[in-house]
This record gives structure tokens, C-alpha cells and sequence, in this order.
């Protein structure tokens, strides 16, 4: 799905005279790739407002779910513990002496 026109093409877009005047088949063409076009804007909006309403909903439902604030006193004492077990296993015995 790529695309391969814009609005500067279309504008530009000239078509060769014919005898009764613009030539159909190049006209045709051109109008396929317009709707080509148009058929994957389509899909990628499409897409898009799929995306959107997802992560919508995934926002709702985070905004919905108590949020457990981290108990400091908790987090001190096991801070505290590691400290000290960092302390013996480097000072050893001199950390009592």
C-alpha cells in the first residue's frame, strides 16, 4: 500500500487533446491511480481511528486501576538491610571492632 499522489500531482496533472478531446484511456488511468489512492487513505484512516480507540481505552482502563503508592517505610528498611549486609561482607570483622 503506498501512495502515489498528492494534491501537487493532481493538480499539475495535464492530459494529451485528442481529436474529440481529452484521450479516455489516459484519463482513465489516471483515475485509477486517484482511486487507488483514495481506497488506501481510506484504509489508513480506518486504521488509524481503530488505533485511536484502542489506546483510548487502555488509557481509561490505567486511569480506572488504583495506583498502590510505594510504602516508604518498607522500601527504607530494605534499603537499610542490603546496606548492612554490603557492610559485612566488606569491613568483616573489623566493622565490629
Amino acid at each position: 500500500m503506498e501512495i502515489k499522489l498528492n494534491s501537487k500531482i493532481i493538480y499539475e496533472k495535464e492530459f494529451k487533446k485528442a481529436i474529440k478531446g481529452y484521450s479516455v484511456d489516459e484519463v482513465d488511468q489516471f483515475l485509477d491511480q486517484v482511486l487507488e489512492d483514495y481506497d488506501v487513505f481510506e484504509q489508513v484512516v480506518e486504521q488509524l481511528k481503530a488505533e485511536n480507540k484502542r489506546l483510548k481505552e487502555e488509557l481509561e482502563n490505567a486511569n480506572r486501576k488504583p495506583q498502590a503508592a510505594p510504602s516508604s517505610g518498607n522500601t527504607n528498611f530494605d534499603i537499610l538491610k542490603r546496606l548492612s549486609k554490603l557492610e559485612k561482607e566488606v569491613f568483616g570483622s573489623r566493622l565490629y571492632e
